[in-house]
Order: structure tokens, then sequence, then C-alpha cells
């Protein structure tokens, strides 16, 4: 008997020019003018790559990593040392995670930096750091409950004080320059489009370059893994899948095999049209598993195993039931779902 093909055989592979990344405090020049620098993280994955763009009196930065010692130390290591002492003009945020904006406060602060963002991403940024809790909210309480956290986390989390953004985030000014859908910016003797992506982040940052083959991809466009797809007490009805998959097939027909893809994390690669289909194929597949597992009602929290196929421990838990909450929520809205709740306060899921 002959078995089809299966079609993704055929795919043009993913390729990275870049045997590895830069060393701590030193640059790759991945183009000309364009520098490629790595900071690190203290969680997973241990590092975001920031993109130093050569603007011949100063330079742009995409992105700047967490607020920490360490962190602040190897900017003034970079400063000095890849960046020749020249001033950093401007900062653009690819999105208003703190990984990525985590020390743009302190650019503007300490050096004058101009700081660039979408709307969106300077607001929820802005907003989270002027937000500090000692405890959990009653919302963020009863999130948790409605999507069946296991009760010694949530018993754990209601005692604690919760991560405040303001821990790794430095005080963002109350000023910034927009950045738009469509608008089109000069930097690093390049003239780049901007096209926002959605669903790991609103209005999440993209850079398309119209001289070369340079794509700033920020963590909409990753090799490998998938971004957090998630669902916070903030918008427990919000349909981040969604965004997702319309952001994948938005950006279809724009990729070209030869782009090579500056990304938040990892390596720089190229194969950008199968690297779309993949990321989306990958949430279409976790949607059918999913539809399957509820056969029988569920939580959020019992969905797990069918969704990430392996045991989830509590440094990841919050993000796990953030983004199968995220799931979920797809399903429900489109009607592959209903839901009832459970006298605890748990959402129980099930196929109609």
């Amino acid at each position: 008997m002959t078995l089809p093909a299966d079609p993704r055989a055929a795919e043009p592979p993913i390729r990275f020019p870049f045997a590895g990344p830069p060393e701590e405090g030193a640059a790759t020049e991945v183009a000309e003018g364009v520098l490629w620098l790595r900071l690190p993280l203290p969680m997973p994955p241990g590092h975001v790559n920031v993109f130093a763009l050569d603007d011949g009196a100063g330079w742009t930065l995409v992105d700047t990593g967490l607020m920490t010692r360490r962190g602040t130390a190897l900017w003034e290591a970079i400063l000095a040392g890849p960046l020749g002492g020249r001033p950093v003009r401007r900062v653009l945020l690819t999105h208003h995670h703190p990984d990525h904006v985590g020390l743009a406060g302190w650019f503007r602060r300490e050096r004058g930096t101009e700081i660039l963002a979408s709307r969106t991403a300077w607001l929820f940024a802005r907003m989270l750091t002027l937000d500090v809790e000692a405890r959990p909210t009653p919302e963020a309480l009863a999130f948790w409950r409605a999507a069946g956290m296991d009760p010694g986390i949530l018993a754990a989390r209601a005692a604690e004080r919760p991560f405040n953004f303001a821990d790794v985030v430095a005080p963002l000014p109350p000023g910034f320059a927009r950045l738009a859908e469509g608008q089109v910016l000069a930097a690093g003797g390049r003239t780049w489009d901007i096209r926002f992506g959605q669903g790991h982040a609103p209005d999440h940052v993209t850079l398309w370059s119209r001289d070369d083959a340079l794509v700033i991809g920020g963590d909409q466009l990753l090799p490998g893994i998938s971004p957090n797809l998630g669902v916070y007490p903030t918008e427990p009805m919000a349909d981040p899948v969604a965004e997702w998959l319309a952001a994948c097939a938005r950006f279809a027909p724009l990729a070209r095999e030869d782009h090579l893809v500056l990304p938040g994390h990892r390596l720089p690669y190229t194969g950008l049209p199968t690297r779309l289909r993949q990321m989306a194929a990958n949430h279409e597949g976790a949607l059918a598993r999913l539809i399957d597992h509820l056969a029988e009602p569920r939580t959020a929290a019992e969905c797990f195993g069918v969704l990430y196929g392996r045991e989830i421990g509590r440094g990841e838990y919050g993000l796990a039931l953030a983004e199968a909450v995220a799931h979920l929520n797809h399903l429900l809205l489109r009607g592959d779902a209903v839901r009832e709740m459970r006298e605890d306060g748990a959402w129980l899921y099930r196929r109609p």
C-alpha cells in the first residue's frame, strides 16, 4: 500500500544563516548597518534579542531587555563597546512585554532617548508600570478560579505579592512617538514598512525593509517556538487565537523565502512562508485536539495534557493556564464549545 505524500515534506526548509548568537556584551552584524545583540533573562527562554540600527550620528535600538542590575551594566558596556560611544537616539518597542520594554524608560531618563511604540503598546506598558499590587485583585482570583486553577496554587497565589510589571520595567515617560499600521520609518539606512501583528500582544510592531530582505519580527515571527497566546483577568473573553491566525494569514502574501527574519528570541532565519504556515497549523492542531478532549466537560486546567503533551511545572503554570483559556475562548466564540459554571466557580467546557 502506498501512503499519500506528506505535503509538509515539500515545503522549503527554514534555515539559520548564523551558527550561534553573539557573546554577551558583543554584537554580530547581520546586515550592513544592523547589529544583533542578546540580553539575558532570568526565565525561559533565557535571552531576548535586541537589534541596533546604525543611523550615522547615532543608533535606533529595537527593544531593550529587562530592567535589572545585570542588564543596565551590560548596556553600559555595549554602549561603550559595540555601539562605539555614539548616542542611542531612539528606542523602538515591538510590543509591551517587560523583556522588550524594561529599559526604555532608563534610556529616556539617562540619555534623553526618544521612545517609539504603537499606541496600544505604550498605553499597556505605561498603565502596568503604574499598577503596583501587594496582593492579587479580586478579579484575578475570580479569573483563576473560573479557569480551574489547582487549589493549592490558587491559595498560595492569593497570599503572595504578585509579579508587578514595575519590578523589572523602568518608569516610562508620559510621552512617546506613535507608530501606526502602514507608516513608513527610516532607520539603519533603510526604509521600513510598519505592519502590526496580533495575538501575542496587541498591535505588535513588525518592520519590513523596502531596500533588502530584512524583516524585524519581534515575538510575532519566532522560529521553532510559538509565543504565548494568553487570556488574562484584564480581558477575560479575549480571543488572541483568532487574532493570531488572522495575522498569519495577513502576513502570508508579503512573506518571501529570502526574507531574513530577525526575531525577538532564538536565531535569525529564512523561510518565512513555511514558518507562517507552521505557526498557524500549530494552533489549528491544538484546537482540533481540544475539541476531541471536550467530549467530557473539562476546566481549562484539565486541558493541559492535550494542549502541551507534557507536565506543566509551577513556574510555567500561569502562562499555560492563560493559553488554555485562550484556546477555549476561541472554541466558545466560534460555537464549537459551550460552558457552564460549577459550584466552586470553575467553568466546565464541553462540545455542544
